[in-house]
């Protein structure tokens, strides 16, 4: 019985185009890398082509931003195994090659050696780790956003500082000791004449 012949599909992506390399074993270029845009119809003719192919096919990108998303969700839905694998992996990964190129067809061509390197570990690709890393990068923007919102709001008090020195008593009275930095914030929200100030 004869083995079902193994392919590595490595996707370099990109904001709106991707390049595309396949190998086999053996340093076999099954298809010259090419490009592909992120658009339904290319990445249907994509999936098109790599069906044409036969044999067991692993598909592997980097998890780059979520520029990856419409191409491994295109792919899966077509039957491909599909599997997003962490960029820092990519990077250390060694292939052996003297040449140090820095083109996205050498990184497609590197990612498809990863894959045949890893072949039996690489992690599937599912709706579930999407969710997870959609939460994760929704998590990440809002930490910068609030560390962006503490950033404003203290430039804000510092100018309120210089321009209003010791008026923090007026906005804490009663209290020993008195800090109303805080209330700078919606003092000035609420003053009317706040765009003379």
């Amino acid at each position: 019985m004869e083995a079902a012949v193994i392919t590595a599909v490595g996707i370099d992506v990109s904001k709106s185009k991707s390049t595309v390399a396949v190998r086999r074993p053996g340093g076999e270029i099954a298809l010259r890398p090419f490009e592909v845009h992120h658009t339904n119809s290319d990445l249907k003719k994509l999936a098109s082509t790599l069906k044409k192919l036969g044999g067991d096919i692993r598909i592997v990108m980097e998890h780059t931003s979520t520029y990856w998303r419409p191409i491994a969700l295109t792919l899966k839905e077509a039957g491909f195994f599909v599997s997003i694998v962490n960029a820092m992996l990519i990077h250390d990964f060694s292939d052996n090659t003297i040449r140090k190129l820095k083109t996205d067809r050498a990184d497609a061509l590197k990612i498809a050696n990863y894959a045949l390197t890893f072949w039996d570990t690489l992690p599937p690709f599912n709706n579930e780790e999407e969710t997870r890393l959609l939460l994760k990068m929704q998590s990440r923007a809002n930490e910068r956003i609030t560390a962006t919102a503490t950033a404003l709001r203290n430039g804000l008090i510092a100018l309120a500082d210089q321009t209003f020195p010791g008026v923090n008593i007026a906005f804490a009275p009663n209290t020993k000791n008195a800090n109303g930095h805080e209330k700078w914030v919606d003092f000035f929200l609420r003053y009317r004449h706040k765009d003379c100030v």
